[in-house]
């Protein structure tokens, strides 16, 4: 295991540059993405990840999970699946003559689930209570989940059939959206080179101790006044689009105020900037906001009204950190 002291911003800084590193190993070409599963660690949040088959979003959430030291565990969603069948269920052992319980796939700190869109909403019920609150219930006994607890979901965006749309509440209960698209053909060329010879093994960069001095940090993040206006301007701006059916709900500002937070630390920062907001506003927003029927008609999208509200929303000067102008 690489050993990390994590006493500064700086030292988070070079945890991602560690963890890019390793994790590029095993898949090349996506440190954006890497960035935001670390971000979303940091934060306690979850990701929907967007992308056609065949782009590694299952090969990358494996090498960032080992690379971090946590535990992962993967999950198939399709059509038949039911709640208990990630959550857990009571089973009756005759050795014992008891009732126990065998717990589902649900109780790790990484979770994929594979293809989310094509689980029947009582599965997805019984996902959004483990998103939202930390638990899940089987059969009306509670049990807390791991901390951290985050669930990494894929979407096929090419394929209609046989998937159900994501209810809103769920989406909302995601605080990032990342976008994987096809990497450069430079990046592909390496891919296949990879493949050519012997995987690599990946060093251990994080452990529960590190990660522990990253939230400690996290949470003595300095954000000025300002900024949490700023934040709340651009939320405010996206409910009075006539092209938009919905706008960002009050949830959508902390996720954009804790995403600044993290951003600022990864870049070796203690104070969040305007910048910062900028920098996540799309992968927090874009997810959550619904075009009107007209619009979407006439071709407009979701991005540009983002882009639109950005250019729009007053950008506040502020110190660049605490007691400092």
């Amino acid at each position: 295991m690489i050993d990390f002291k994590v006493r500064a911003p700086q030292d988070v800084e070079a945890v991602l540059e560690a963890v890019s590193e390793q994790v590029s190993k095993a898949v090349i070409g996506y440190h954006e993405q890497v960035e935001d599963f670390l971000m979303c660690l940091i934060t306690r949040g979850h990701i929907l990840m967007e992308g056609v088959p065949g782009v590694a979003k299952t090969t990358l959430s494996k090498a960032f999970t080992s690379v971090c030291g946590l535990s992962y565990r993967r999950m198939q969603f399709t059509q038949d699946l039911l709640p208990s069948d990630i959550t857990g269920h009571y089973f009756f052992n005759q050795k014992t003559g008891e009732f126990e319980v065998r717990k589902g796939p649900l109780f790790a700190d990484f979770v994929l689930a594979d293809e989310i869109n094509r689980a029947p909403p009582k599965t997805q019920s019984a996902l959004l209570e483990a998103m939202q609150e930390g638990q899940v219930t089987i059969e009306g006994t509670t049990f807390e989940l791991p901390d951290p607890f985050m669930v990494i979901a894929t979407l096929n965006p090419i394929e209609t059939e046989g998937v159900y749309p994501l209810p809103e509440a769920q989406l909302d209960r995601f605080m990032y959206k990342s976008v994987m698209d096809y990497v450069s053909e430079e990046d592909e060329l390496s891919i296949i080179d990879l493949k050519s010879r012997p995987a690599e093994e990946l060093e251990q960069v994080l452990d529960r101790a590190t990660l522990t001095s990253i939230w400690t940090l996290y949470d003595t993040m300095h954000v000025d006044d300002s900024i949490k206006e700023y934040i709340r301007d651009i939320v405010v701006a996206s409910r009075n689009q006539e092209a938009l059916t919905l706008g960002a709900s009050p949830r959508a500002g902390e996720y954009l105020l804790y995403a600044a937070k993290a951003h600022a630390l990864l870049a070796g920062k203690d104070y969040v900037i305007p910048d910062d907001v900028k920098a996540v506003t799309h992968k927090v927003l874009d997810h959550r906001l619904i075009l009107s029927i007209d619009s979407e008609l006439e071709g407009v999208t979701v991005p540009s009204i983002v882009d639109d509200i950005l250019s729009k929303v007053p950008v506040p000067k502020t110190r660049e950190g605490p007691g400092e102008q």
